[in-house]
């Protein structure tokens, strides 16, 4: 069945949704490398992804939605990188979402925010800001004028909001209380840059945006709170979010590694094989790459899984429960994590070992690779996780596992 016959998104099964991935990711795919080399934002691959109702995977079918789990969306972000990383990762803003959407209290949700996940929009968001004393700290301010409010400030890292349709931004208010508002991306007053000049991840739409004088409605204030239990296990999530969609880039290595020997590449000048695919040295990469690639999936996979227990422990567990939950899922995710980190930079590198100048040809660009992974990588310190994952271990300290945040 092609994309443009895929259009119906109400009342899907879960199967049916499942069913729309490969698809998909075959469309996005196409011509990854040459938007990375021409940065051409891929804003034809969020349309399909709203027309095809994927955002809608996680909202349960009490809710009105398919009823994915955490597994089946974590599998659907890989995939995605496996076609391109980008479009993987500049959906992490919306899934954050749609999470703590689902796990709060009715009463904690933002108004009407189930209706427009179904219908299909997407949500972004920015909350960092440049030039602070410390990360996390916000000047964006928010002020009454008259019966509504008005919006100031420039934020930064908006990944994924040039292709929503709603955003998230925090502000401080007169009293210099932090608060959040969530807007159409298309109010007047909002202007999202592309700007973003990382070396990695450039079409992910990870820059700046600049808050002018934007018009807030009352209703339009946030009732969502990260601080909280839900609000720990949307870290971690976000947290395997990036993972998987390096873990999609490493599969991306292996794919265009395979095409790259069957389609081009020549055995070396001193080996005694005809043909690249024949080579033992080209073999043993292949095969060092695949070996690394299912370990980064594995992993991936078993943190999936107790994000799940999570979502289960939240339905029918108690606050103890949900505890070591959220525990173990943060133990699992930064593990998985510091393997990711071990064994997906040295995927992409070792993939050059598999020809010779022709593998470092800008029209291959097979460099986005460990560049989108070292990006990846680099959003929170590992060496702070691995130190926490050995204190744990050694002394049985939680802090900064119980804190969230990066964890």
């Amino acid at each position: 069945m092609t994309i443009a016959k895929l259009q119906t998104t109400r009342g899907l099964t879960r199967e049916e949704l499942l069913a729309r991935i490969p698809a998909f990711a075959s469309e996005v795919a196409k011509g990854a490398a040459e938007r990375d080399l021409n940065r051409e934002l891929p804003f034809e691959a969020f349309r399909l992804f709203r027309e095809l109702g994927l955002g809608t995977l996680r909202i349960p079918v009490a809710l009105g939605g398919p009823g994915g789990s955490v597994a089946d969306y974590i599998e659907l972000i890989a995939a995605i990188g496996a076609a391109d990383s980008n479009v993987a990762h500049a959906l992490r803003s919306h899934f954050n979402y749609v999470e703590n959407v689902i796990l709060s209290e009715p009463r904690e949700r933002d108004a009407g925010a189930v209706e427009l996940i179904l219908a299909g929009k997407l949500f972004g968001g920015a909350h960092t800001e440049q030039g602070t004393a410390r990360p996390g700290q916000v000047t964006t301010t928010i002020i009454r004028q008259g019966d509504t409010y008005r919006l100031n400030g420039r934020k930064w890292y908006a990944t994924g909001t040039a292709f929503a349709d709603f955003a998230s931004f925090s502000a401080l208010d007169e009293q210099g209380q932090a608060v959040g508002v969530l807007l159409p991306v298309d109010r007047p007053g909002v202007q999202i840059l592309d700007d973003w000049d990382g070396m990695g991840q450039r079409l992910t739409a990870s820059g700046g945006v600049i808050l002018d004088n934007v018009e807030v409605f009352p209703h339009e204030f946030t009732r969502r709170s990260l601080d909280n239990l839900v609000g720990r296990h949307c870290s971690t999530l976000r947290q395997l979010h990036l993972a998987a969609s390096a873990a999609g880039a490493v599969r991306n290595v292996l794919s265009d590694g395979l095409d790259y020997v069957r389609r081009q590449a020549r055995s070396a000048a001193h080996s005694m094989a005809d043909t690249a695919s024949q080579d033992p040295f080209v073999q043993q990469v292949i095969g060092e790459i695949a070996a690394n690639s299912f370990a980064i999936d594995t992993a991936v996979s078993a943190a999936a899984a107790t994000l799940d227990e999570t979502v289960a422990a939240f339905t029918h567990g108690g606050e103890a429960e949900i505890e070591d939950a959220l525990l173990a899922a943060a133990l699992a995710t930064a593990r998985t994590q510091l393997l990711l980190g071990q064994l997906g930079p040295r995927s992409a590198e070792r993939m050059f070992e598999l020809g010779g100048g022709s593998a470092t040809s800008r029209n291959n660009n097979f460099d986005r690779h460990w560049r989108n992974i070292r990006t990846v990588l680099n959003h929170n310190p590992l060496l702070h996780k691995s130190r926490v994952v050995g204190d744990y271990l050694l002394n049985g300290t939680m802090t900064h596992l119980r804190e969230g945040k990066v964890f």
